[in-house]
């Protein structure tokens, strides 16, 4: 009986989880930017309006900058390496970084993720690898697709 109760509980917060990443915003890369060229980009009125708010996103884990990093650069596609990491004036329109929440593990990264957590927008250092970034999701759950 102890066994039913406890895999019920587990079917309950499982299904309570799925329902809070439904009940999330989601944005997704065409969302990003309203305009990116030669002047620079610009984001978009969506992201804007969902800066510090929970959003769900999803997305490829490109390979960690180093092993040692408690973030994961999200791409739209797989790719093999992480070729855009020197600073953000060299920032693509396609990727987000992710901070996950502790005690939370990657995956693979060919796997399609969604992640959901908090959207923070506007340049800013890793300041243990030096990764430098312009739009984040922080405190971040995992899921592999």
């Amino acid at each position: 009986r102890k066994t039913l109760q406890a895999a019920y509980l587990a079917m309950v917060l499982c299904l309570a989880g799925q329902a809070a990443a439904v009940d999330q915003p989601r944005i997704g890369f065409a969302d990003l930017y309203k305009s990116v060229g030669v002047l620079g980009m610009a984001f978009s009125d969506k992201v804007l309006a969902l800066t510090g708010k929970p959003v769900t996103m999803h997305g490829y884990m490109a390979p960690p900058l180093k092993p040692e990093a408690d973030f994961f650069v999200m791409t739209k596609e797989p790719v093999s390496l992480c070729p855009f990491c020197q600073s953000d004036a060299e920032w693509p329109a396609d990727i987000v970084v992710v901070y996950l929440r502790k005690g939370t593990s990657l995956t693979s990264n060919q796997d399609p993720v969604e992640v959901t957590g908090t959207l923070e927008v506007g340049s800013k250092t890793d300041p243990r690898t030096g990764f430098v970034s312009l739009l984040r999701i922080v405190d971040a759950r995992l899921r592999r697709l």
